[in-house]
């Protein structure tokens, strides 16, 4: 069986039992024995109870049961930010305790009544806080291409899990391109979807933070989607729901549509030779498939004031974390807690107005330049494993500004709320992924996954993978 097909491909085959939900599970289990150990993808695993799930999906294949749910059967892991019952979530942190959860996390539910098998926990930065996955408590993260180099974050775990063929499709989630960022590092897809579009817990960091999935394939994340999109009538905020499934709009011809694109960063960033690249590449087969192309710009009128306004927010994601100690926090996380309780309520306030004002200026400028905007996922490639904390020792925030390079093009439409999708269409010179990003106006995630699908044929990447013996041997984090 090979662990690089895709999870609705495992549907199919499941439905028409030309395999068991069983051997699929035990095909990733094997692997994750095999792998993770030089990788360090997954923080929790529970194979008995796993197994006993797939069983359970396997049963009712064979009693032919009727309707079974697009995902039946197929694994996947839930990222170490997002309560599953009976298992531990520590947000990757020695300040959490590894107390069984009481609940499933809403998503979660929804993941479930799709048909998949929670198969176990991936690895996330304390907090989910930097885009490396890196933490105290479960070390360093590694990226399949190239153990030298991160797989991003911060749903790391997640990518390097998808990327290494341990998992056919894995959730992860997204407050500052924590999909798309690793999802560039790795070699696959990753889309942030509109604010309060999937279904959460609750408004986190002000509808800034969203989950969703890594995957290989655009039809992966487009039925994906689907399974864990809204309506949820007990929150507080609800996108408005698509005229017709995201699968079936993933599949339509999106017609010929307004492309701009840029490979100019805020604040001045360089932007690696590479990235710049593929965004040209991409641009250029979207020409070819017919589309109005040419230059834009992001139209930031203040980037100070973005990042502002962005550091205020995120300061709060230590809130409401069942049972955290603040005094165990890392370094990081515990300057920026405390930079949160020294703002005052109305400086908050003000910032999340100051936000909606930035969002109403971007969004108007974007919807009136483009139908799609297409930019780099990072001006970088992926950074070397423990280069984030260079500086750290002077000053405990320094990692943060370190990321800068990885998320100056994916946490502008976090502020957004603009759905974005990073897109595995390029490699560096050295054999490294390179996404690009495309960008929709409000609520368009169709239009996107259409343009994604296009991308898809004409870019492809499906054959593409990390050769284990291209790998470089996994070392102390520097």
């Amino acid at each position: 069986m090979e662990p690089f097909t895709s999870a609705l491909d495992w549907a199919g085959r499941i439905r028409r039992r030309e395999v068991s939900p069983v051997e699929v599970l035990d095909l990733y289990l094997d692997r994750v024995d095999e792998l993770d150990a030089g990788l360090n993808a997954f923080v929790h695993r529970a194979d008995d109870e796993v197994r006993a799930a797939a069983k359970r999906a396997a049963d009712q294949v064979v009693a032919g049961t009727d309707d079974l749910p697009p995902f039946h059967g197929v694994p996947l892991p839930i990222k170490d930010l997002n309560p599953v019952a009976g298992w531990p979530c520590t947000y990757g942190s020695a300040a959490v305790p590894p107390t069984p959860a009481p609940a499933n996390d809403p998503v979660v539910d929804r993941f479930l009544a799709a048909g998949f098998v929670l198969m176990g926990r991936t690895a996330t930065p304390e907090l989910g806080t930097i885009s490396f996955t890196e933490s105290a408590a479960y070390g360093a993260t590694r990226n399949p291409w190239n153990r030298d180099r991160t797989p991003g974050g911060s749903s790391g775990g997640a990518a390097a899990a998808v990327a290494a063929g341990m998992a056919p499709i894995a959730h992860a989630s997204d407050g500052g391109g924590s999909i798309r960022i690793p999802a560039s590092c790795c070699g696959l897809v990753g889309l942030k979807a509109s604010r309060n579009r999937v279904v959460s817990s609750a408004n986190l960091l002000e509808g800034l933070a969203t989950s969703g999935v890594v995957s290989r394939t655009v039809a992966d994340t487009a039925a994906a989607l689907d399974a864990i999109s809204g309506p949820d009538p007990l929150s507080w905020y609800n996108a408005p729901p698509p005229d017709r499934p995201f699968a079936e709009q993933a599949a339509a011809a999106p017609g010929r549509l307004r492309v701009r694109y840029s490979t100019t960063a805020p604040m001045g960033i360089a932007v690696d030779p590479a990235c710049v690249a593929a965004v040209e590449a991409t641009a250029a087969a979207l020409a070819e498939l017919g589309h109005d192309v040419g230059p834009g710009d992001l139209g930031v009128p203040d980037p100070s004031e973005l990042v502002t306004v962005f550091t205020i927010l995120w300061n709060t994601g230590s809130a409401r974390v069942a049972g955290l100690d603040p005094d165990r926090l890392e370094p990081l996380n515990a300057a920026l807690r405390a930079g949160a309780e020294a703002t005052s309520s109305i400086a908050y306030v003000e910032a999340v107005l100051a936000a909606q004002d930035i969002t109403r200026t971007l969004v108007a400028h974007v919807t009136a330049e483009a139908d799609v905007l297409l930019v780099p996922t990072m001006a970088c490639l992926p950074p070397p494993v423990g280069s984030v904390w260079e500086g750290a020792d002077d000053d405990p925030t320094t990692p943060l500004f370190n990321c800068f390079p990885m998320a100056v093009f994916t946490s502008i439409w976090n502020v957004t709320g603009l759905p974005a999708i990073s897109l595995p269409v390029h490699q560096s010179s050295e054999g490294l992924p390179v996404g690009v990003q495309l960008v929709a106006g409000p609520w368009q995630e169709g239009r996107l996954l259409q343009v994604a699908g296009q991308l898809e044929q004409a870019m492809p990447w499906a054959d593409r993978h990390p050769r284990e013996d291209r790998a470089t041997p996994a070392g102390p984090v520097g």
